[in-house]
């Protein structure tokens, strides 16, 4: 099990997830919007502008303010440590 950080100290497990997407198009506008409705929407941007939604295996939704790219780059790091621990 791995946690990635999204921003202001928030920790999700890395396992867990199915995409990082950005908040930009109209079919991630009605995934909140319907998940929010659903009260599966976890908003860690801490009042700060939404540039990335994670969605996990369990159809939550996870708001952060850090990038796409900069969730994907901890993701990849966070997998190659543990690969490496593996190995040796």
């Amino acid at each position: 099990m791995s946690f990635i950080n999204i921003g202001f100290g928030n920790m999700v497990n890395d396992d867990k997830l199915i995409a990082i997407i950005s908040p930009d198009s109209a079919p991630a506008k009605r995934l909140i919007s319907s998940t929010r409705d659903e009260g599966k929407v976890i908003d860690a941007t801490q009042g700060r502008r939404t540039r990335a939604v994670l969605i996990t295996e369990q159809g939550q939704v996870i708001l952060s303010a850090l990038v796409p790219e900069t969730i994907a780059q901890r993701s990849q790091r966070t997998v190659e440590t543990e690969f490496s621990e593996e190995s040796t």
